[in-house]
């Protein structure tokens, strides 16, 4: 059944790329990505974020903080709780995905004058940025880029955990910035 369904949600996602067509536009706001609205679904991951000085002080930034997922452990997430992905094909700390790809799998933007903010366990020295081939900056996390992932519907999916998918494989991280390989 597990399967069904993960294959289900891996066609739906397919097929809502298709109907998007292969337009490379790049008129997605970069401040959009960084900061969608909050689901109103519950979520099933126990939160291990809390506010540190830094986000008090500037209140300023795209907050990256973590949560604990069952059989993944505490990983990365967005400020709505959204899990947070890497790219194995940006193995070159690149942006590799871009067009159809980030369709499926928006990259975490950081908008102009804003800066990555820890939280939490999260370390500040792993956050950076890197430049998207379509334009603005993408937050890094140990040089890897980050994305989100369309069928995680709620915070504490992660339903993109060791799937092939675009062109290759995702994975999330740990706070201490190492790939989790583990099928959850």
């Amino acid at each position: 059944m597990r399967h069904f369904v993960r294959t289900c949600g891996t066609v739906a996602v397919l097929l809502a790329v298709a109907a998007c067509g292969s337009s490379n536009s790049s008129s997605t706001s970069s401040s959009s990505a960084a900061t969608t609205a909050p689901p109103s679904s519950t979520s099933t991951a126990t939160s291990t974020s809390s506010p540190t000085s830094t986000d008090a002080a500037t209140g300023a930034g795209v907050k990256i903080s973590s949560a604990t997922i069952p059989r993944l452990g505490p990983v990365l997430v967005n400020a709505q709780g959204r899990t947070l992905y890497m790219f194995e094909p940006d193995k070159d700390k690149r942006v590799t995905c871009v067009t159809g790809c980030a369709a499926v799998w928006p990259p975490l933007f950081l908008p102009s004058g804003q800066k990555p903010v820890a939280v939490g366990a999260v370390k500040e020295a792993l956050l950076g940025s890197d430049a998207d081939p379509t334009g603005g900056q993408v937050i890094t996390y140990n040089g890897w880029p980050l994305y989100t992932y369309v069928a995680d519907t709620a915070p504490g999916k992660a339903t993109g955990q060791a799937i092939n998918l675009n062109g290759g494989l995702w994975y999330v991280l740990s706070t201490a910035g190492k790939v989790i390989t583990t099928k959850p």
